[in-house]
């Protein structure tokens, strides 16, 4: 960490601040010289080295104890010929202080004993009975020393608080691009498995009225024909539903808003695959469905629901006629087990680009610490199996 505030040490701009105030030092220093009386005025000796001791203050930040060095190297002469002495003491107590401030206190420590030591030398060749003003001084640089330790420190802790607070923002904004994230990920799977499935039971009950209405137009079975329009209504006002009230989470949610989950409603669960099963039945699907009583947490029953839609719609779309799905979900162990397997031809679609329904199953399974498998069956057909822990909490998938 710098000991100073401001520009780097050694930067151009520090050289040139510290250049501006060693001048402004030495004017001060010069002041005190001549209207200070505590020593012989200086004569063109004292004057140099009084002058000279500002000079390594230009490069303090970058070496703070070559510059005491140096400074003491011409202040140690200055006070020995007994030159006015005020003179000569804020070079110096900058020079004390800067060792400090920019290094540990150990070091402040050994250069204190060592500047009282030669002071002490100083001050006894010229008047060896002069305690007081040996004690005066020792004072002086015990007391610029400790300002500079205590500086330092401070600077530490205010940096060190800082940089917590930085680092807890950082933290706050990345949760927040993370909430963001998973949030949209989530209305992505919501509005795949909504769509998806819909999208392809309306495609598959037009299909049968379609049939209908196209085998015999001299014999038509009107009630044939409305009833797979009431299918395809029934499909289309369930996903209305659906997707209403997918889009009042994404009007509720957001900066300043209310949390999602918060506004989710109901969520999905067990109670609902009957309805599953019923809407692929319309299909033409021959759908079994055995679901052992269960108590599963809301999470891991939502995310079983949706992983049980879309495998119906997949087996629906791609499973061809006479198809038949058997739809299993039994608690073994302390986890809940969802089977969905069928007999299809796997008829592909012309132009068929692979799309998200596994991925998103697989999501739905490691969103409550589940595993799933999906892929095509040795006696044929295609099946879904996914172990989903019953200990899953926290919200739906």
């Amino acid at each position: 960490m710098p000991a100073f505030g401001g520009a780097a040490p050694g930067s151009r701009r520090a050289l040139r601040d510290d250049a501006l105030f060693a001048a402004a030092l030495a004017v001060l220093s010069a002041v005190l010289a001549v209207f200070f009386e505590d020593g012989r005025r200086p004569d063109p000796l004292g004057w140099t080295l009084l002058l000279c001791a500002h000079v390594p203050l230009v490069w303090r930040r970058s070496r703070p104890v070559l510059v005491l060095l140096a400074v003491i190297a011409f202040v140690a002469p200055y006070h020995a010929t007994d030159y006015t002495h005020t003179a000569a003491v804020p070079v110096g107590m900058v020079a004390l202080y800067t060792v400090a401030v920019s290094g540990r206190p150990r070091r402040a420590l050994i250069t204190g004993v060592l500047v009282v030591g030669v002071t002490l030398s100083v001050n006894a060749s010229m008047e060896p009975h002069q305690v007081t003003e040996v004690l005066r001084i020792s004072g002086w640089i015990v007391s610029v020393l400790l300002l500079g330790v205590y500086v330092r420190i401070h600077r530490q802790y205010v940096a060190s608080v800082l940089e917590r607070a930085e680092r807890a923002e950082r933290t706050r904004e990345e949760e927040a691009r993370r909430r963001v994230a998973e949030e949209r990920l989530r209305v992505a799977r919501d509005l795949h498995d909504l769509l998806a499935h819909s999208i392809t039971l309306v495609g598959v009950q037009t299909s049968v009225a379609a049939h209908v209405l196209a085998a015999d137009p001299e014999r038509l079975d009107r009630a044939a024909v409305a009833k797979a329009l009431d299918d395809i209504a029934d499909t289309c006002r369930a996903a209305r539903g659906e997707l209403r009230a997918t889009l009042q989470v994404l009007r509720a949610a957001g900066p300043g808003g209310v949390d999602a989950d918060e506004t989710r409603g109901p969520l999905p669960g067990l109670d609902g695959l009957a309805d599953l099963a019923a809407a692929a039945r319309t299909s033409g699907a021959e759908v079994e469905l055995a679901v052992r009583d269960v108590g599963a947490p809301p999470a891991v029953g939502a995310a079983a629901y949706r992983i049980v839609q879309e495998a119906l719609t997949n087996a629906v779309r791609h499973g061809g006629p006479g198809l038949t799905i058997r739809v299993g979900i039994r608690e073994e162990g302390a986890a809940l087990r969802v089977n969905v397997t069928d007999d299809g031809r796997a008829v592909a679609e012309p132009s068929h680009t692979p799309g998200f329904g596994l991925v998103g199953m697989r999501e739905r399974a490691r969103s409550v610490g589940g595993t799933l498998e999906a892929g095509p069956r040795e006696g044929g057909g295609f099946g879904v199996s996914a172990v989903l822990p019953l200990a899953a909490g926290g919200s739906a998938p």
